[in-house]
């Protein structure tokens, strides 16, 4: 008792936070669930309709369609995301200019600070048939004529994953290059005594050392594989929306455009279920509790 009056202070100044959270996070998440029961209506009777909402979800083919380019992007954009910022840092950590490496870092680092709306725009400039330079570039190349990027359908899942990839891997990359820092350079000396060279140092001590790192990154891109909106809303058109349309966009139509809250919020709940799943199964894959040191 005495120990629990000892820190009376903390404990005042951790009620507001509680606060904070029970009226912004826990009461939103427990009243939505409860709606996703219903048949609601701003107005009037909100009769409870059991699983139905639920039900009606999963037998729309277009959720199921929508679920599909959700895994297709979101599983590419995990794997490319994952292997080009270690490829990114790698390559820094071996540059001994400090004002090049420092610049290099900025550079690759503002896209994350932008929005969407400007990342997204400035995408669609960029890949104009008319005025756009990447067109530009391939008519000076000898392209014959410029390419449709943004309304086809051959390339609207690539360009999701590889804008998704540009705008976040300058952010994950400093994640690795803080890890490469914080390595003990005895092991780096040692290996070079055993007569290891640069891609053994890099194989043998620098790889290993990131192992943590990895885990924490794998474990951010999946929670964020199935909650990917943003990008999808500020790019999408109607030319390519049946390829790059995911579930959040199918929550975002059904709730707010075609305003049927029950259906949406029991789509909303499956994408919790589902990343819920996913996350432990992730977890349990690999070791994430184990800290790399095995």
């Amino acid at each position: 008792m005495k120990a629990v009056w000892k820190y009376k202070t903390l404990y005042i100044m951790m009620v507001p936070i509680l606060g904070y959270f029970l009226l912004f996070s826990y009461y939103p998440l427990v009243r939505g669930f409860i709606i996703s029961f219903q048949n609601f209506r701003l107005i009037g009777n909100r009769p409870f309709v059991g699983f139905d909402n639920y039900k009606e979800v999963l037998m729309d083919s277009s959720f199921w369609d929508a679920l599909q380019n959700t895994l297709i992007i979101g599983c590419s954009s995990l794997v490319v995301g994952f292997i080009m910022p270690i490829v990114l840092a790698l390559s820094l950590s071996e540059i001994f200019s400090t004002w090049f490496k420092k610049v290099t870092q900025m550079v690759v680092y503002l896209p994350h600070l932008f929005s969407w709306v400007v990342v997204g725009g400035m995408w669609i400039m960029m890949l104009s048939p008319d005025t756009g330079i990447v067109n530009q570039l391939l008519l000076a190349l000898g392209a014959g004529k410029p390419i449709s990027f943004m309304s086809s359908t051959i390339y609207a899942r690539g360009i999701m994953v590889f804008t998704s990839v540009w705008k976040e891997m300058g952010f994950t990359c400093i994640l690795y290059l803080a890890a490469i820092v914080s390595v003990n350079p005895s092991l780096y000396e040692a290996a070079r005594i055993d007569g290891a060279n640069r891609w053994q140092l890099v194989r043998f001590v620098t790889l290993p050392s990131l192992v943590s790192t990895m885990k924490v990154v794998i474990m951010l891109n999946v929670l964020s594989i199935l909650r990917m909106f943003d990008q999808i809303f500020v790019m999408r058109n109607g030319a390519i929306a049946k390829k790059i349309d995911v579930i959040m966009m199918y929550t975002y139509q059904k709730g707010i455009l075609e305003f049927k809250i029950g259906l949406a919020t029991a789509s909303g709940f499956l994408v919790i279920f589902a990343t819920l799943i996913l996350t432990f199964v992730t977890r349990a894959l690999i070791r994430y509790d184990d800290g790399g040191d095995k």
